[in-house]
């Protein structure tokens, strides 16, 4: 239905860009946005920044989407009985279940070619996919129910989570979990309930019968019902989320201190604010964790980094955020998280990593990886990247 109110010069503009790159525009305002162009502003700026890196790499497989926006695979499946399914592929009914399907260069998802994808997320589990009309889509293992569906069990190829609509960004972990924000801010998770080894909390952001091991479906937060919330990530167990507010914001379970609070062995079922950032007077506009740390960036390009030592940049166990002063006085404009290592680029394109490198793997790019053991437990930047 066209808009019978009249529209400045800014928002149309801005209504062609965001139509130019496929967004769905809704017909009326959100929850929370008190005019249509800082809405709409948010909404093409957010989708510029999606299409930077749009990939997700996991243990043995990689999931990519091409400048059109299609979903492509590369990589191996772990087994050969069809229990991940992560490469999005149809199984073929003839071949031999106990041989591993392998993908060598990324190749298109026959049944997403006619979806325009803008971002990915990927475990050793599961994976999703997020369109440009913010729909989610999964495929993989779903035994834990971190595919969304209520019928629960793996899927092969990507198939819509009908309960999620308008979705802003995604997030999964190894737990595994998954988790959704939607344009309103609300944010939605799934997945597994319980701790492996005990009953705690898993950072799913709310209570749960203990007899439930997993929740199907993606859950509102309603713990987070009066924050708006502008990025997630996922650890291990645990929960990290920023809002518009830039305050951040963890619950679930960690042995490593990776919740922020202070304490190596916090369990908190809800959503808390980390006093300690709070404090800082610092407005926080990203989170990244790993399976044992996380770091928060600040909209000044300052960088703070906690739990584990692996991968926190302190070089030890850290419960508590402290700033990360490692840059050349560079502030960060963008940064990432895996297993036991982290990354950052900087404002002048300079990249940096630093984790333990797991031994002679050479993943942290500084040419010590023939040295088993080698680590770099603070940022470094990548010599060979120089210039680039």
């Amino acid at each position: 239905m066209p808009l019978l109110r009249p529209m400045g010069p800014v928002e149309t503009e801005l209504r062609r860009r965001a139509t130019a790159r496929g967004l769905r525009i809704v017909s009326s305002l959100p929850k929370g946005a008190l005019s249509w162009v800082p809405y709409l502003l948010r909404r093409v700026l957010r989708d510029a920044l999606r299409r930077e890196a749009p990939l997700a790499v996991a243990d043995n497989f990689s999931v990519f989407v091409d400048e059109g926006g299609r979903l492509q695979t590369c990589g191996s499946e772990d087994d050969g009985d069809g229990g991940e399914l992560l490469l999005g592929h149809a199984v073929d009914p003839d071949a031999d279940p106990f041989d591993a399907r392998t993908i060598g260069p990324p190749t298109l998802v026959p049944s997403m070619q006619d979806r325009r994808i803008v971002s990915v997320a990927a475990s050793q589990w599961h994976c999703l996919a997020l369109s440009c009309e913010g729909v989610v889509y999964s495929w993989g293992d779903g035994a834990n129910g971190s595919l969304g569906h209520a019928e629960g069990g793996a899927r092969a190829v990507p198939s819509r989570i009908e309960s999620l609509s308008r979705v802003e960004s995604i997030a999964v972990s190894c737990f595994p979990t998954s988790a959704a924000v939607d344009e309103d801010g609300r944010l939605f998770t799934w997945g597994r309930a319980e701790h492996e080894y005990e009953w705690t909390p898993s950072g799913l952001g709310y209570a749960l019968d203990s007899e439930t091991e997993s929740q199907l479906t993606p859950k509102w937060v309603e713990a987070l019902s009066e924050d708006r919330v502008v990025g997630v990530a996922l650890g291990y167990g645990f929960t990290i989320t920023v809002t518009d507010a830039g305050e951040v914001f963890s619950c679930g379970y960690s042995d490593d201190g990776a919740l922020g609070y202070g304490s190596l062995h916090p369990r908190l079922t809800l959503p808390w604010r980390i006093e300690s950032l709070t404090l800082t007077g610092r407005r926080f506009v990203a989170v990244a964790a790993g399976p044992f740390h996380a770091l928060a960036l600040t909209e000044e390009g300052e960088l703070y980094g906690w739990g584990a030592e692996e991968a926190n940049g302190h070089g030890s166990n850290e419960p508590t955020p402290h700033r990360l002063n490692a840059f050349n006085g560079q502030p960060i404009k963008h940064v990432n998280a895996g297993g036991s290592a982290s990354c950052a680029v900087t404002e002048n394109g300079e990249f940096y990593t630093w984790g333990d490198g797991f031994g002679n793997y050479g993943q942290l790019g500084h040419g010590d990886g023939s040295v088993h053991g080698s680590a770099q437990l603070t940022p470094k930047r990548v010599e060979g990247l120089k210039g680039v």
